[in-house]
């Protein structure tokens, strides 16, 4: 497929993405779906992309949201489909089995917050806003955010953004833990790409069975997150790499993994 709507480049191990709308401010339609939806096919049989980070072209908006005029035209019917698509999309993107990181360099609302709820970790600009806004608009996040935002900011302050539609700067962000960071905004991109490649230096099987644990957490009870964790901690015992990285431990070298 050939992307009109977003860009994708393979760095050294890991995919950079870049949401590119930029005279919309990257607002999410079903174009820039269906590619993304193809890149993450892509990136999933891909052996050789161990990450993916995920940012949005110029300087003003990671993603303003949905495509409001063809939000416009929808009914029930096809409100509710809209509504599944995207959020088929971004639960595919939130079930990679690799680290994934959000690089919001602007305006980050309504489906491009939810985008960035459905990465891994977050890293924003200074510049870099977040909110959930649909409520101005008459209608609710649909992209998830009503359930991921709840689960990282908690009933509280979640509801407040959602039913307010308030945006909250990079600074509040931080405070309430929905990013990890604020970077200068000349410096976001290359600060997200030397975190990724600080975490693909360690053992890259370790690295996806983290993410695949981290991932069910919000999907099972405690007793079994606990045993899935167990099991993938198995499972990692017998390749080679957990071999090579406790010996080299022991013998006190640098490891060699070799992701087998």
């Amino acid at each position: 497929m050939e992307y009109s709507t977003v860009i994708f480049e393979r760095k050294e191990n890991y995919a950079l993405v870049t949401l590119n709308r930029p005279d919309k401010l990257n607002a999410l339609n079903k174009q820039m779906f269906d590619e993304l939806d193809d890149i993450l096919k892509t990136i999933e049989l891909d052996k050789d992309i161990y990450g993916l980070i995920l940012t949005g072209s110029g300087d003003k908006a990671f993603a303003a949201g949905a495509d409001i005029v063809q939000l416009h035209e929808c009914g029930e019917r096809e409100g509710k489909l809209f509504s599944e698509y995207g959020s088929y999309v971004m639960r595919r993107l939130e079930l990679l089995k690799i680290p994934t990181i959000a690089a919001v360099n602007g305006f980050a609302l309504g489906g491009g917050c939810e985008l960035t709820l459905a990465c891994t970790m977050r890293y924003a600009s200074e510049y870099a806003k977040f909110g959930q806004p649909e409520v101005n608009l008459g209608i609710i996040p649909g992209y998830g955010g009503t359930q991921r935002l709840t689960n990282v900011l908690g009933k509280g302050k979640s509801a407040e953004l959602i039913l307010t539609g308030n945006m909250i700067k990079a600074d509040e962000a931080l405070r309430l833990g929905l990013v990890n960071a604020v970077y200068p905004s000349d410096e976001l991109l290359g600060k997200v790409e030397d975190m990724m490649k600080l975490i693909l230096s360690k053992g890259k099987l370790a690295v996806s069975a983290a993410v695949e644990c981290i991932n069910a957490n919000a999907s099972l009870a405690p007793a079994e997150g606990l045993a899935f964790e167990s099991l993938m901690f198995g499972h990692v015992c017998g390749t080679d790499d957990f071999k090579e990285g406790t010996g080299a431990f022991i013998v006190k070298r640098k490891a060699e993994f070799k992701n087998k």
